[in-house]
């Protein structure tokens, strides 16, 4: 250990004592899980769209999935600036300030004249977002021990978990209405007030949770030896693989469920909404019973049995003979991801403390990445192999990835000599 780490972990220690003496305001968290909304609103709003955007722009299916991908790109890519930059100047503060970014993208996109614009809108829309849950997730990692950490994590992710579903939802109204702009001005009212409020809060932090890492030099080489330091570690090389093919296998076929809901059935894209919208019932019911899932199953039942959820989920919407199967499998599909991502998220909080920003951002670009990497490869071949394959495939990818870390962390746990 160098003597800079040393100092690091002292100092950390530090900020444990001082938090027991200066807890942080009550809303801290809440209002971060109110970002994390309508950054999960802003992500999957687009999702039962696909089939209108089709035909309001006169292309296929395939070519405006791109509204999704271009937005997975920039915020998976987007990481690797918002990490050090909330090291450097605070977490909380790059939060808050985010949060007002988001509000005037999303209103560019609800204001874009053409398909062309609409992507460069969704792209910012991506690359700001991309401030929000991570650096959330890594200042609670901040201020939060390790051993009390995973059911916060969980009930922080609540936010997160109805926007994805409430952005399913609303977007499928929308589509139903011919309005596929009105949602992004309503996120971009949202986030204004948000970052207002984030900002104000910010000022009553007690000083351990607005710290800041005053390091020298040039901001690229910076960046570049933090990223380094934090790739240098093996097991953070396993988590970050590991979320990259979760995002890549799950949402590659998540982000089809709506239009496969609305051909196969001929349901309305509200109705196909409102059942993918009971994914963030499952991810609810999964923070709701965290604390207890953790201490039964432990960190390696949870990825085992989620990827084994999600698998089964999938298949389930997939060859589902009537309508109603898609709803147990939607749901099924919630706790199975949030069982494994989760267990990947608090091994992320901890695989580099001492660039935790850095880490955590260097996962969430990851996932995101991977997310581009799936939608993008699901798109291309949806026409051709249908959306019954897609499921198929993306269960299948879920499980292979769940259990292989599952495996790893079996092994990393147990006992050596």
């Amino acid at each position: 250990m160098t003597p800079t780490d040393r100092t690091l972990q002292d100092h950390q220690a530090a900020q444990t004592s001082a938090a027991q003496v200066q807890p942080i305001p009550r809303l801290a968290v809440p209002l971060l899980s109110l970002a994390a909304f309508g950054s999960g609103v802003s992500m999957r709003v687009s999702d039962p769209m696909l089939p209108q955007l089709a035909t309001e722009f006169g292309l296929s299916l395939g070519n405006v999935s791109f509204v999704i991908t271009v937005f997975s790109i920039a915020y998976g890519l987007s990481q690797l600036l918002f990490g050090p930059l909330g090291d450097r100047y605070g977490k909380y503060f790059i939060v808050a300030c985010g949060a007002l970014a988001c509000a005037l993208t999303a209103a560019l996109c609800g204001l874009a004249p053409n398909f062309s614009l609409l992507l460069v809108a969704r792209l910012f829309a991506g690359a700001t977002a991309a401030s929000l849950i991570p650096l959330s997730m890594a200042w609670i990692g901040d201020v939060i021990p390790y051993e009390d950490r995973q059911p916060v994590l969980a009930r922080f992710l609540i936010g997160q978990i109805l926007g994805l579903a409430t952005g399913v939802l609303i977007g499928g109204f929308a589509a139903n209405a011919a309005n596929w702009r009105l949602p992004f001005l309503l996120i971009s009212m949202l986030f204004l007030a948000v970052g207002i409020a984030l900002l104000r809060l910010n000022r009553s932090l007690p000083a351990y949770a607005r710290r800041q890492h005053r390091a020298e030099g040039a901001a690229i080489p910076r960046m570049l030896a933090e990223f380094r330091q934090v790739l240098s570690k093996p097991w953070a090389r396993m988590v970050l693989i590991s979320v990259f093919l979760e995002g890549a296998f799950l949402y590659g076929a998540f982000a089809f469920i709506a239009s496969h809901v609305h051909q196969t059935f001929k349901l309305s894209l509200s109705a196909a909404g409102a059942m993918v919208m009971l994914f963030g019932l499952g991810g609810f019911v999964f923070a709701v019973m965290s604390r207890t899932l953790v201490r039964r199953l432990g960190e390696v039942g949870l990825s085992r049995w989620g990827g084994g959820i999600v698998a089964l989920a999938l298949w389930t919407i997939g060859f589902a003979p009537v309508w109603w199967w898609v709803v147990g499998g939607c749901f099924l599909a919630g706790l199975g991801f949030y069982m494994f991502h989760n267990t990947l998220q608090i091994n992320a909080t901890q695989m580099a403390p001492e660039r935790r920003g850095a880490a955590v951002a260097a996962f969430a670009s990851c996932f995101f990445i991977g997310q581009s990497v799936g939608v993008g490869i699901a798109g291309g071949l949806v026409e051709r192999i249908g959306t019954v394959n897609i499921m198929l495939a993306g269960g299948l990818g879920v499980l292979a990835a769940a259990l292989n870390f599952g495996s790893r962390l079996r092994r990393r746990a147990a006992p050596t000599g």
